[in-house]
């Protein structure tokens, strides 16, 4: 059974591990991250002329996570919006590519091989 601590040298990567690594290493080194899903919700103010008494109504962005079990929800002011949906995706892309070598160390793994 190989050494769980051992470092694997960039020699006995593979060319996709490599590339792989390196990316999650710059996506993670140079980017914002955030968990979580972003929920629009539609609402009606209660002013009797405003737009939203004929239906169309007023939009405001939240950001959802799961702490303890629980969900949690927090407003996004408009101009936070750009910054937050971009964070979500960068976690989003950080995890897809965490799946990625997971899936080759499942490989790994499956065929014995270190």
């Amino acid at each position: 059974m190989p050494d769980t601590k051992a470092v694997i040298p960039r020699s006995k990567m593979t060319p996709q591990e490599r590339e792989l690594r390196s990316q999650l290493s710059q996506w993670v080194g140079q980017q914002g991250m955030l968990r979580g899903s972003l929920l629009v919700r539609r609402r009606v103010c209660g002013k009797p002329r405003c737009k939203c008494a004929s239906g169309d109504k007023h939009e405001s962005l939240y950001l959802v996570i799961s702490e303890g079990g629980k969900s949690r929800q927090l407003f996004v002011p408009r101009d936070w919006e750009a910054t937050v949906r971009q964070w979500v995706q960068d976690y989003h892309q950080a995890q897809e590519f965490m799946e990625e070598l997971s899936r080759m160390f499942w490989e790994k793994v499956r065929n014995r091989r270190a």
